[in-house]
């Protein structure tokens, strides 16, 4: 059988389309956060969008290094389409990186081994390591924004401004930066990170 006709080669497909769209729905979430004067949440989800999109390279350089090039790849498979406000948004996209790392790259992952693609199989596992980490940001993100907490901590935190580099230990991020006047969109947000 040839890697073209195995379930692995459209797994790669839908992989590469699924990433490149992440990228791309992410970038929008990144324009909302910034035109609502959240710089420093936009920057956070750029970074994700950067992620998605070297995800997609490296599914689409796995496809072509082993089925060579093609006119078209037909990968099927459906992908999400909705926008709303910038705290749903955030939760959409927890979401779509929790399927991505719970049901779709295991999946894939299981697929790739029984065809015999071991590499493969352990490239859909690694990129799902990482969307779980996507999910925790993603999840913490929305929930801290429509709490009124993205800003706002329960112990005192060390907050840094990202434009002049002002720190402070207090238990609420400023709302104007004592010594630059950026506003509180521009305070680095501390991110919790999942160690399993």
């Amino acid at each position: 059988m040839q890697f073209r006709d195995t379930k692995t080669f459209k797994n790669l497909a839908r992989s590469f389309a699924g990433e490149s769209q992440a990228g791309m729905r992410y970038q929008l979430i990144a324009k909302l956060a910034t035109a609502e004067d959240y710089a420093v949440l936009a920057d956070i989800v750029r970074s994700i969008a950067k992620n998605e999109t070297f995800h997609a390279k490296t599914f689409y350089d796995t496809l072509i290094q082993k089925a060579g090039n093609h006119e078209n790849i037909a990968p099927g498979g459906g992908y999400p389409f909705r926008f709303g406000t910038l705290a749903e948004n955030l939760g959409f996209a927890a979401q779509d990186e929790r399927a991505e790392f719970e049901e779709v790259y295991p999946a894939f992952a299981r697929e790739a081994k029984e065809e015999g693609f071991a590499d493969v199989a352990a490239l859909f596992e690694r990129v799902a390591s990482v969307e779980k980490c996507h999910e925790v940001m993603f999840r913490f993100l929305a929930e801290s924004l429509k709490s009124g907490a993205l800003y706002k901590r329960d112990k005192p935190t060390l907050w840094i401004c990202s434009e002049c580099g002002y720190r402070a230990v207090t238990k609420e991020a400023w709302q104007v930066c004592p010594l630059c006047k950026a506003k509180q969109g521009f305070a680095e947000i501390p991110l919790p990170f999942d160690q399993s």
